[in-house]
């Protein structure tokens, strides 16, 4: 599954001071290879060239903005 900018995800990565969050992309970068990755930003920072297979998509109701609530 491939993402857009805007769009709110969940990192999996366990290498990641971010894993688990909610965030939303912020930009995405393809590589002469073909490869896409993406930078996700979070409430606390933002993580770039994230790989796709390190990334799903929030529920719905999993809103990063929300998160003081």
């Amino acid at each position: 599954m491939s993402f857009e900018e805007d769009d709110h995800v969940v990192l999996h990565d366990k290498h990641s001071e971010f894993d688990g969050e909610v965030g939303t992309v912020t930009q995405t970068m393809e590589s002469m290879f073909g490869d896409v990755t993406y930078t996700i930003s979070f409430e606390d920072g933002q993580e770039s060239g994230v790989p796709e297979d390190a990334l799903e998509a929030a529920p719905d109701d999993a809103d990063p903005d929300d998160a003081d609530e």
